[in-house]
């Protein structure tokens, strides 16, 4: 009862505030579905991880009736669920959220505890309306008008709004590859997704399988203490040269051209290749970084190398990437025949009411950022809404 009341309150903050941007034709019947009468809202974000936050924070400073939506316990998105040994120090570039820059920051400290504080003071100190552990289940539109509401249903009841921005990120749909015999292996199989330490694999050998940031630390690390090999399905690309502003514009541009054919995309360390750091040349000289081609199947003691011999394994690590968490969209149906969903910047080219960030193109943090904001900007020209936001003013 109490969080009812809360969110009807906090749902009319924009009428308490300016009463004169809210003229009766701005303000359509609500539509029920199923009986259930939802909470009306400009914007709907799902997900509080650094995309979201970001679109939050820019909702927020325009005037904006906007609610967040976040699956997860606590603050700090899927940093929240990263391992214990990546450490501040070894992470890639963290930027800074929007209005409120991180605080000084212990090299040593683990990723997951540093910035989810940092997240969640973030969120306190400008009083985001975050609502938590909440899950959605699907978005649908509520009617063929174009203009009109989208509904989305949660875990703790519907919302009605007029734009969605969907922030949910990849962290929940690890990929797994398929190959022969994969069941009838004897030892532990896990994703990336799934580790927790180089400790729990002492004494054994463990199979790492993959070509990005996350395969080369993990067998930095884990070949510290014990054997591994390394397995990929191309030649790894490494990069000697420092990773400029240029070269992270040119990355960025490839992923967002394929986004914006509607093609599945790629994630931008297939664009950048792999920097060499201090600990990765030292992980070379140990061997741990000699790679070997893709095995063509899995037996119960090991893996069938591309040669024909067996090479005998006690773990296979997948750190095979993710894919973007975007079920609760299926009722939209925004894919396209190219297997991926047609955009134009954040904003989906067939659905403009719904906005993607933190994905494709905006998925390292800086474009998070960028792509929080230029969601919104486009939201302010949306039916209904620019109305309003165009009289608020800021100082």
């Amino acid at each position: 009862m109490l969080r009812g009341l809360c969110v009807r309150f906090r749902s009319v903050r924009g009428l308490l505030q300016f009463p004169w941007a809210y003229p009766k034709a701005a303000l359509p019947s609500t539509t029920i579905i199923g009986g259930v009468i939802p909470e009306r809202t400009d914007v709907v974000v799902i997900g509080a991880g650094q995309a979201g936050l970001s679109a939050a924070y820019h909702l927020q400073r325009r005037g904006l009736d906007f609610a967040v939506l976040d699956a997860e316990e606590g603050p700090g998105g899927a940093w929240r669920h990263r391992w214990k040994s990546l450490r501040m120090a070894t992470v890639n570039g963290i930027s800074d959220l929007p209005g409120i820059a991180k605080p000084d920051v212990d090299p040593a400290e683990p990723s997951s505890q540093f910035l989810s504080r940092y997240f969640g003071s973030y969120e306190t100190e400008l009083g985001l309306p975050v609502h938590r552990p909440v899950r959605v289940r699907a978005v649908r539109r509520e009617d063929s008008n174009p203009a009109g509401q989208l509904r989305i249903e949660s875990s703790d009841g519907d919302w009605s709004a007029k734009a969605l921005i969907n922030a949910t990120g990849t962290w929940t749909r690890p990929f797994w590859p398929i190959y022969p015999g994969q069941s009838t292996f004897r030892g532990r199989q896990l994703h990336v997704a799934d580790y927790v330490s180089a400790d729990e694999f002492r004494g054994k050998h463990v199979i790492v399988v993959g070509g990005g940031i996350s395969a080369v630390g993990l067998l930095d690390e884990i070949s510290r203490v014990t054997t591994t090999s390394w397995f990929t399905r191309r030649e790894p690309v490494w990069r000697d040269a420092p990773f400029d502003a240029k070269a992270g514009h040119d990355a960025v541009a490839l992923v967002e051209e394929r986004v914006r054919k509607g093609l599945p995309p790629l994630s931008v360390v297939s664009a950048t290749g792999l920097i060499w750091t201090p600990a990765l040349r030292a992980a070379r000289e140990r061997g741990a970084l000699d790679r070997q081609p893709m095995f063509t199947s899995i037996e119960p003691e090991g893996v069938r190398r591309a040669d024909g011999s067996l090479l005998r394994a006690d773990v296979i690590l997948w750190a095979t990437g993710f894919r973007a968490e975007l079920e609760h969209l299926a009722p939209l149906h925004l894919r396209g025949p190219g297997g991926g969903i047609a955009m134009d910047g954040t904003q989906v080219a067939a659905e403009p009411r719904v906005h993607l960030v933190g994905y494709g193109p905006s998925s390292s943090t800086i474009g998070a950022n960028r792509a929080g904001r230029a969601a919104v900007a486009a939201i302010l020209k949306l039916p209904g809404i620019r109305t309003v936001a165009e009289q608020v003013t800021w100082g």
